[in-house]
């Protein structure tokens, strides 16, 4: 089974075409400029892209590639409103799929790589090259597997008497009070941001509706079944026990050592729900700016009566794609990220996991390793909720989730969120 076929039907889902207003770039600006968009705005990430884009240059006499980096929580909004005149849009930019993606495709704005990505790419990345794949055709090159789940700080659950990790998510609720009941701050979320406060209500409802009725609300946007709002009062009955950290609402995801990823760096809370993104993150924030040490994985509790399989799991495959007006050298730079040299040297910065199987070998993390295991296992990776359902819903679900934990909203209102905005297409 291809385990990333839902990522792939949410990616071709029929969208609303996003209205934005136009923005000045100096891309496209000759056949030997590549401007390059990516969001690794700190420590090894950053360094990485600029170290491959030196060595492209070295390999090929005479061309520039223009960097930015931008931060990860901008950088969809950037590139939205640049790609409205692609002509002066970014050459090549990054991609997670969805009806976001979807609808860059259907106004002709990125290019079509079917025909032009290297034989490497094929082979290499063959499992996941489908969630880069829109209707029959391929527009882009992976680089990272992104499942998500939750990250934890061993030290902390020893600190507490904790000696496992839960599987289900009354035992999950258990740990969270005995954490809290220690004086440690169990959870770290950055509410601020939105998307990490929903990626709860993402979680839950995945594992409350049947897969089916996710499918099928992914497809037409009918949130009717009642698994929706159940999720909601299961996100509800998390937030009453009062065991995120102090300030969550106003607490950044990833940005320096007072945001929920620096939180858990810095042993100062004990779990974050976050994309197998988060070792390298968390390394870029710790006081040596070095590993944390003692970080930990395990999958999304399972939901007693939930209806959804419990081995399922949530994430994205992120790629790189290339603007329909770009000169030929960028669709080289693109192939050139998915060399095996490149994807293991990107692991590595990043501390993730690479599109390229065989360049997953130089993965040491053990936590990434568990991950991947879990992974192996899982009977279908989902996209991210918001993504797949596009901007005006995703945005609307965020909101809404983050509404209801700071209580002006009810689990109703956040069902009421997504298909109000459904409905107004």
């Amino acid at each position: 089974m291809n385990k990333f076929k839902t990522v792939l039907a949410a990616a071709v889902a029929a969208a609303t075409m996003i209205g934005v207003g136009a923005c000045g770039s100096t891309s496209n600006a000759d056949d030997t400029t590549i401007t390059f968009w990516h969001n690794a705005t700190t420590g090894d990430g950053k360094q990485y892209w600029e170290d491959l884009a030196a060595s492209f240059e070295k390999e090929h006499p005479g061309v520039t590639v223009e960097i930015q980096a931008i931060q990860n929580e901008d950088l969809d909004g950037k590139l939205q409103t640049a790609m409205q005149d692609p002509s002066s849009g970014p050459d090549v930019f990054l991609l997670q799929g969805g009806d976001k993606t979807k609808d860059l495709i259907d106004a002709g704005d990125v290019m079509d790589l079917t025909d032009k990505i290297s034989d490497t790419v094929k082979t290499d990345m063959s499992s996941v090259l489908s969630s880069a794949t829109f209707d029959g055709k391929v527009y882009g090159v992976p680089v990272a597997v992104e499942p998500g789940g939750m990250w934890y700080s061993k030290d902390l659950f020893e600190q507490a008497g904790i000696s496992g990790v839960p599987s289900t998510w009354d035992e999950f609720l258990t740990d969270a009070k005995q954490l809290k009941e220690s004086g440690i701050d169990a959870i770290a979320l950055g509410a601020k941001d939105a998307w990490p406060a929903a990626h709860w209500y993402y979680w839950l409802a995945l594992r409350e509706c049947s897969a089916d009725v996710y499918n099928d609300s992914m497809t037409n946007k009918d949130f009717s079944n009642s698994c929706w709002v159940t999720a909601g009062e299961k996100l509800q009955q998390l937030n009453e026990l009062g065991v995120w950290n102090d300030g969550y609402l106003t607490t950044t995801a990833q940005q320096g050592a007072n945001s929920s990823a620096g939180l858990l760096a810095n042993h100062k809370a004990a779990m974050e729900l976050m994309g197998a993104w988060e070792p390298g993150v968390v390394k870029d924030l710790t006081s040596d700016q070095k590993a944390m040490s003692d970080l930990g994985f395990f999958a999304f509790p399972s939901v007693d009566g939930g209806e959804g399989d419990s081995s399922a799991m949530m994430g994205s495959v992120a790629f790189f794609s290339v603007n329909a007006y770009a000169p030929n050298i960028a669709v080289d730079f693109v192939n050139y990220m998915g060399e095996q040299k490149n994807q293991e040297n990107y692991a590595t910065a990043f501390s993730t996991i690479p599109a390229s199987v065989p360049a997953r070998s130089v993965v040491t993390d053990e936590s990434l390793k568990q991950i991947i295991t879990y992974l192996d296992k899982s009977s279908e990776m989902e996209l991210w909720m918001d993504t797949s359902l596009g901007t005006n819903i995703g945005n609307a679900l965020n909101s809404a989730v983050v509404n209801m934990l700071s209580g002006k909203g009810t689990p109703e209102d956040i069902v009421k969120a997504m298909q109000d905005a459904a409905d107004k297409g």
